[in-house]
């Protein structure tokens, strides 16, 4: 007998609906095996270890109160785990042919009458195998796909044991405590200050019961808030360039290899930054000598990527779901000083420490999940006016993994953009390496690799200048 319904949240409804003519909201993923794996290997890995996860049996039902997850009766194994050889023009190189398939999976709808979910299989791939992995971001965001996928390597661990009622009951605690704690009864009425409308949503969201008042913490919190959804309010249309404009809805795809963790370590040490101050400087400079290549003179601007920033603790990531936020990250494409582009990025950084913007978003987010499709477009597109990009840096295990016996020598994944929005950028560590990834729409860059390439010599600079500093004989281990 098939498992009760369960109801979707608002913000996993929300990125449900943000399905667009140019833009799915599916996470793509590669995993670059060292030996071949067979595809009875894979299927029966997947059974064992993915499909304790309910949310991997379930398919998306419709009605007029809204979406609920419902066990799929007709699931088949075979339909979402299948097997393709990869499929090589004359001279084309095998990885020229897997981004080619990758970019046409980031463009193919998945079957929404059954889960949301798809993997392939290309058993030969540079003497091993790789695996294409499709998942709809209404089933989780990076970071739980990110632990869910971990659980089917060779020794991962099954999902926890669930009690239904008080994981439920605490799920549905989880987005006013996220959300009530710095929006509460002070805040909401400050708020209020720019329009009744925001004000009162944000309190529906929130219905505090035990308002702060009084409490100068709160008043602090308040202020906070108040400006920061006047900075969300008045965010300016992003800098025109060709990477911005009507995407096409064709995908595609980049990446590169990896670079040595510690060597990027040892260059943010050198420079007293962040590693991700150092990969984002590098992101930005790869950006913007790419468009200066194009005589797109970048001088002088800047363009807004949306980042997620995690609202949820990590030991709780198997249990699926969106639980993020999006803060607007300033990338200084128009400075050429790799070191002067660095400091800046680091500003801009410290500038979002402290923000309640990643917790606003998700409000916005949350609100939009209530709405009718139009009105949830018409929300999401004055995102899209303001960004660019999306960019995610993501942390990976710092051991290979192993799967079904093989290797798990390189791993990708490409994030998924909204609205009008064509370029998508990926940072993930793995293995005590770090690479970069992007997905970009084929009318606004038809060559991402070119951005790819030019990644690798923005740290190599970024390394020799690091590499001249005096460093009193300290040790960089």
């Amino acid at each position: 007998m098939a498992e009760a319904a369960h109801r979707m949240s608002r913000v996993d409804t929300a990125w449900l609906r943000m399905d667009n003519d140019v833009n799915l909201m599916m996470i793509v993923g590669i995993w670059l095996l060292a030996t071949p794996v067979s595809i009875n290997a894979v299927r029966a890995r997947v059974v064992d270890k993915l499909l304790k996860y309910e949310r991997f049996r379930q398919r998306v039902v419709h009605d007029t109160l809204g979406t609920s997850w419902v066990e799929d009766d007709q699931f088949d194994i075979e339909r979402h785990v299948d097997v393709k050889p990869l499929r090589r023009a004359a001279g084309q190189s095998e990885r020229a042919a897997l981004q080619q398939l990758c970019a046409q999976m980031a463009g193919t709808p998945l079957d929404a009458r059954h889960p949301l979910w798809h993997f392939q299989l290309v058993p030969t791939y540079e003497g091993g195998s790789a695996l294409v992995v499709r998942i709809h971001h209404c089933i989780g965001d990076g970071i739980a796909l990110t632990s869910v996928m971990q659980s089917i390597t060779d020794g991962g661990s099954d999902p926890p044991k669930r009690r239904r009622k008080a994981d439920d009951a605490g799920d549905g605690d989880w987005l006013s405590d996220a959300v009530l704690k710095p929006l509460s009864d002070l805040t909401t009425k400050a708020i209020a200050m720019y329009g009744d409308g925001v004000a009162k949503s944000l309190d529906a969201l929130s219905n505090p019961q035990m308002p702060l008042l009084g409490s100068l913490e709160m008043v602090r919190t308040g202020y906070k808030v108040l400006s920061d959804v006047a900075a969300l309010a008045l965010l300016p249309d992003d800098s025109p360039t060709l990477l911005k404009g009507k995407p096409s809805g064709r995908k595609v795809v980049a990446w590169c290899e990896p670079l040595p963790l510690d060597h990027v370590k040892a260059v943010s040490k050198g420079l007293n930054c962040s590693v991700n101050d150092v990969l984002l400087s590098c992101a930005a400079g790869a950006i913007g000598s790419y468009l200066r290549g194009l005589d797109d003179d970048p001088a002088g601007k800047e363009i807004r990527a949306m980042v997620p920033v995690n609202l949820r603790p990590l030991e709780h990531a198997w249990k699926l779901g969106n639980r993020f936020g999006l803060a607007p990250l300033v990338l200084p494409i128009g400075i050429a000083n790799p070191v002067e582009r660095v400091f800046a990025v680091r500003q801009r950084m410290n500038e979002l420490k402290g923000s309640y913007q990643p917790l606003l978003a998700f409000a916005i987010l949350s609100l939009t999940g209530l709405l009718i499709k139009p009105a949830q477009d018409a929300v999401l597109g004055l995102f899209a006016k303001k960004t660019t990009a999306v960019m995610t840096n993501v942390p990976g295990p710092a051991q290979p993994l192993k799967f079904c016996g093989a290797t798990l020598r390189q791993n990708m994944f490409w994030v998924p953009a909204s609205g009008d929005v064509g370029v998508g950028v990926s940072i993930l560590s793995y293995a005590g390496g770090v690479q970069f990834g992007l997905i970009t729409d084929q009318a606004l860059c038809p060559q991402p690799q070119q951005i790819i390439d030019r990644f690798g010599e923005e740290f190599e600079q970024l390394l020799l200048l690091a590499m001249m500093l005096p460093w009193a004989g300290e040790d960089l281990g």
